[in-house]
């Protein structure tokens, strides 16, 4: 709130400044833009810290090093351009929002660190996002109260035109130096548009079966990806009658169930959190948050269970909640109880006690979380130069192995985030894979040693 002259009124202030500055005239402050916080992501700011950063990256692989300098070109240009990212986290009386930054962009490093760290903004130009490099990969890690991984790839995306275009100049007299047709600048709150009354709560808060070992020394943080090509993995999915995306998370569940169960009965379920992104359903293209999470759930209740079995249960699952209704269902609840004029006057720190524990209660819900970011394309003149995307997730609460699955071209990439030093679970994803006949290539930043 703007403080009150209490020496002047406005106009003889004007007069003044006119008879010490002669002509010279004062121009007119501009007002700094602020935004809401969309309903998802008012839980993040409550949560993150250092050991759950609640930070995820995107990453694009290309065919030539980076250049740090041209990179940083890059981003000072995109930047401005971009203002769902140019903005920096405020705590208000009720609520935390958003007020434009405005600052310079954060500096681009080479990468040193292991990945998906909690970013400070106070040491990070007051930005909730950082780009680094290394070699031939360009790394965008983000705070996910700004967006969901449709609105980084978004930006990710517009960044490498705009540093290939640096690095090529070619490429600009062809394609000019304009932000690309497909690029969204959307930032509608999907959520608030699209949902109706609703008191049903969609979410799971039943306890479920957690993957448990020795974690990694403090900071480190494993990362272990595979590589399929996708007209196989459609073969083997047509011969089960699946999905890939159900195929992937129920394997992910059978090597759960074979690795750490052993095959054995469980007093607690199997269940797999799984994002689905709410853009198609309801004709969206905004850049802020608008995905809810589905469960896929297996309770082992008898000795022996096949692969087949586990991935019926899990397909019927997965498809009886993906469907419209049922999504706007999950997130009308949530956004109902923000809309309450009882919950909307009480102070945020009352607030971020509720948060936390309706976050614990959901979080020990789920083993772990799948998310599939989908098919990227490129635009046709910046395919020669990029190679590949990557994306994966930090860790949360009770969650110690997470996937992520994204394709490109031919190829998907299943990404592992963990930080645990067992590696038995990824490596019976795998065996499951390459026994239903897919290829894989699997790489790892190398931080299991057994």
């Amino acid at each position: 709130m703007k403080k009150k002259d209490q020496t002047a009124t406005p106009k003889e202030t004007s007069e003044k400044s006119e008879k010490g500055r002669g002509s010279k005239e004062r121009k007119p402050q501009r007002e700094i833009r602020w935004d809401r916080l969309d309903n998802t992501a008012h839980l993040f700011p409550v949560i993150a810290g250092e050991s759950m950063s609640n930070v995820y990256r995107i990453s694009v692989t290309l065919t030539e090093l980076v250049d740090r300098q041209l990179l940083q070109q890059a981003l000072d240009i995109v930047l401005p351009k971009f203002d769902g990212f140019n903005l920096r986290l405020r705590q208000g009386v009720f609520w935390y929002y958003f007020e434009e930054n405005g600052k310079p962009a954060p500096r681009v490093r080479e990468e040193s660190n292991f990945p998906c760290r909690f970013i400070r903004q106070n040491k990070n130009h007051s930005y909730m996002f950082r780009v680094t490099y290394y070699k031939y990969r360009i790394n965008l890690e983000v705070f996910h109260v700004l967006t969901d991984g449709m609105g980084g790839i978004n930006f990710l995306k517009e960044l490498t035109y705009q540093y290939l275009r640096l690095a090529h100049p070619e490429l600009k007299e062809k394609v000019g130096d304009s932000l690309n047709s497909d690029t969204s600048m959307n930032r509608e709150d999907s959520f608030l548009k699209n949902y109706k009354k609703s008191a049903h709560k969609g979410y799971q808060t039943k306890r479920a079966y957690l993957i448990k070992g020795e974690k990694l020394p403090a900071g480190e943080f494993g990362v272990m990806h595979g590589y399929m090509k996708i007209p196989e993995l459609k073969e083997v999915c047509h011969r089960y009658g699946v999905s890939i995306n159900e195929y992937l998370v129920a394997v992910y569940i059978w090597s759960v169930y074979t690795e750490c169960l052993h095959g054995m009965v469980s007093e607690k379920p199997i269940r797999v959190a799984v994002p689905v992104n709410l853009r198609p359903y309801f004709n969206s293209i905004t850049t802020k948050n608008f995905f809810v999470m589905v469960s896929a759930e297996f309770h082992p209740t008898k000795d022996i269970y096949t692969f087949t079995e586990v991935l019926e249960i899990v397909s019927t699952s997965l498809r009886s909640q993906i469907e419209r209704e049922h999504l706007e269902e999950l997130f009308s609840y949530n956004v109902s109880n923000e809309k309450l004029l009882v919950a909307r006057a009480v102070p945020l720190f009352l607030k971020n006690l509720a948060m936390r524990y309706v976050y614990t209660t959901s979080a020990l819900a789920n083993t772990a979380t799948v998310t599939n970011i989908g098919n990227i394309t490129v635009a046709e003149e910046y395919q020669p130069y990029v190679e590949m995307f990557h994306a994966f997730l930090a860790m949360s609460k009770g969650q110690h192995l997470k996937g992520t699955i994204c394709s490109y071209g031919e190829t998907l990439v299943f990404s592992f985030s963990y930080d645990l030093v067992d590696a038995s679970v990824q490596r019976g994803f795998f065996r499951k894979i390459a026994a239903d006949g897919i290829r894989v290539e699997v790489d790892s930043n190398g931080v299991n040693y057994e």
